[in-house]
């Protein structure tokens, strides 16, 4: 039988969907069916379609109450909201269904881990977390009797049962069951526990898979632990992150690992780590095999630091996620484009070729909210590099955001300070990019209330919101110094 908690998140979010106007939300990329949304959880391909579950606060525009909002798409694009998933309704989850994974089971079911939160000592004490399954058709999923499947019990001494969250669940070839889930020690440097099991429900531990030691901020969240072209990679979320460089400027950030496995020991190490995104808003990152083999990543496009946005409560939601992204080791590093599917919904194309900048120039048919950029600068004289080149969207005679590139720096900017946003948010984030002899590529998606920038094919990412209002369209391009620019243009999805 259905909770009574998971019929009423249900019903109040078929009524209040209808209320949230199909203008005031992204074209392509998944909000909350109403309420909060942050991490994306259980994302996966199950019976001819993409599922992406999220945590939701049906209720209201700000973090609680912990549920699981689900939506299903075939194209990772265009989404369609299924009911509520999972409510707060037990014991051992009544603080909240904090994130996890999904898989497909040889029976055909579709097997959801995830952490459950219960407190000790009343509303103001400390959470307990655990780890709990849950059984569905896509549809309708029965939490099982035996949750919770790893309790505190199971952790190695002296890890933290109140930082234990966040289970990342695969089937290995041998059909043995394994997840990662993310801890720290009582100083709160983070830890991956890795655990196994035969059934999917019985589950013990087997090794600390990798220790932090106070490297990479803090607790680490959200792991997600894969093969990628003959490397293992593990992407998690570092509390309270240090800078180093131009790496890991968001405090709450993303890292990615690139290494291998001591098979015996069971334990992860490697020779390469880097930022996953190098924008504003980007957290919390998953990733699912597409049936084409393709490994397809998704993040909460958002800032722990900047959830308090103006006008989130009368839209009714509040929180996307990213446009899907196919991801790939390249060069050593972690590479990312967006999903190819984007392309068949491109039109309108316009295209310049060897356009000369000097100061400020708008181009004909250059221009909206909803559009795929893709844009080449170099020198006009590779003898007199340009000092800087700026691309501005989102703009109008008092706003805009811009993307800003000075080559003798290798230095990319993305800046928003002048978006509209009436608080001190973050508001700008800089990357070292490679460049050869001051020739750049970037490719800048917008989708109304977004800007993904994509650096040289996708050896870098930097994300935004841009919670503009839509009037602001117009497109340009200010330089300083001879630049020479290619340029290609499509609208995105239009009616």
């Amino acid at each position: 039988m259905i909770n009574e908690k998971l019929l009423f998140a249900r019903a109040y979010e078929k009524e209040m969907e209808t209320q949230i106007p199909k203008t005031s939300r992204p074209k392509f990329h998944l909000t909350p069916c109403v309420g909060w949304t942050n991490d994306p959880n259980g994302f996966s391909f199950y019976d001819g379609k993409f599922h992406l579950f999220y945590q939701n606060n049906p209720y209201d525009t700000v973090w609680n109450a912990m549920h699981w909002g689900h939506a299903v798409s075939k194209d990772m694009l265009i989404w369609e909201y299924l009911p509520c998933a999972m409510a707060p309704d037990e014991d051992y989850d009544s603080y909240g269904v904090f994130s996890g994974t999904a898989l497909t089971m040889p029976d055909g079911k579709q097997l959801l881990m995830y952490t459950g939160v219960r407190k000790e000592g009343g509303d103001h004490g400390l959470d307990i977390q655990t780890q709990c399954v849950a059984v569905g058709d896509g549809l309708n999923y029965r939490k099982c009797e035996k949750n919770p499947v790893i309790d505190v019990a199971d952790l190695p001494e002296d890890m933290s049962r109140n930082d234990f969250r966040d289970p990342k669940i695969w089937q290995d070839e041998d059909g043995t069951y394994r997840c990662v889930v993310g801890s720290c020690r009582a100083d709160r440097s983070g830890a991956i526990l890795q655990y196994r099991s035969k059934d999917g429900f019985a589950w013990e531990f087997e090794s600390i898979l990798i220790e932090n030691n106070n490297r990479f901020g803090r607790m680490w969240e959200c792991p997600d632990f894969f093969a990628l072209d003959g490397k293992q990679v593990l992407i998690c979320s570092p509390q309270d992150m240090l800078p180093e460089g131009f790496e890991y400027h968001n405090g709450n950030g993303t890292l990615c690992l690139i290494g291998q496995v001591d098979e015996t020991k069971k334990h992860f190490t490697y020779d390469h780590h880097q930022s996953v995104d190098y924008g504003i808003d980007f957290y919390a990152p998953q990733t699912t095999l597409a049936p084409d083999g393709r490994r397809i990543m998704i993040g909460w496009m958002q800032n722990w630091d900047t959830c308090d946005q103006q006008g989130a409560k009368e839209r009714g939601w509040f929180g996307q996620m990213t446009l899907p992204r196919e991801i790939t080791i390249e060069n050593g590093r972690l590479y990312q484009r967006p999903i190819r599917e984007l392309e068949q919904y491109r039109s309108n194309k316009v295209e310049y070729k060897n356009v000369l900048l000097d100061g400020t120039t708008v181009l004909e048919g250059i221009q909206g909210r909803t559009v795929d950029m893709e844009i080449t600068v170099r020198p006009k004289d590779k003898e007199k590099i340009f000092r800087k080149f700026s691309v501005w969207f989102a703009q109008n005679e008092q706003f805009r955001t811009s993307v800003s590139f000075k080559p003798y720096e290798s230095v990319l900017k993305l800046d928003r300070k002048y978006s509209g946003s009436r608080r001190a948010f973050i508001n700008q984030r800089r990357a070292q990019v490679n460049t050869n002899n001051g020739e750049l590529k970037l490719r800048i998606i917008l989708d109304r209330f977004s800007a993904e920038v994509f650096v040289n094919d996708g050896e870098q990412v930097m994300t935004a919101t841009v919670m503009t209002d839509l009037v602001a369209d117009a497109i340009s391009f200010c330089t300083d110094g001879q630049v020479e620019m290619d340029i290609v243009k499509y609208d995105l999805f239009e009616e």
